[in-house]
């Protein structure tokens, strides 16, 4: 799961993830099963220790906080969509 911003997640994000922002954490978590394992990410850390606090404290038992986020996770070759910067969008 990426809990990135949604503006974060358009412009690059795994292939394989959920975009679920921690800002919208009450919206989305009864979404999931509490008994699967998911991988919490966001850009460098900080929001998905947040997310990943939140969600066990809300009784899901496999939750991973992916340490150093999407930068890491892209650095070690996961597969990524291509980057598309923002402000081209908007244009």
């Amino acid at each position: 799961m990426d809990v990135r911003e949604p503006c974060e997640y358009d412009a690059e994000h795994l292939e394989f993830s959920l975009s679920r922002p921690l800002d919208f954490i009450n919206d989305w978590t009864n979404e999931f099963d509490k008994h699967q394992p998911y991988y919490i990410h966001c850009a460098g850390g900080y929001r998905s220790m947040i997310s990943s606090s939140i969600l066990k404290s809300r009784g899901y038992e496999n939750i991973v906080n992916v340490n150093g986020g999407f930068a890491a996770l892209k650095d070690a070759g996961f597969e990524t969509t291509d980057f598309v910067c923002q402000s081209k969008k908007m244009k």
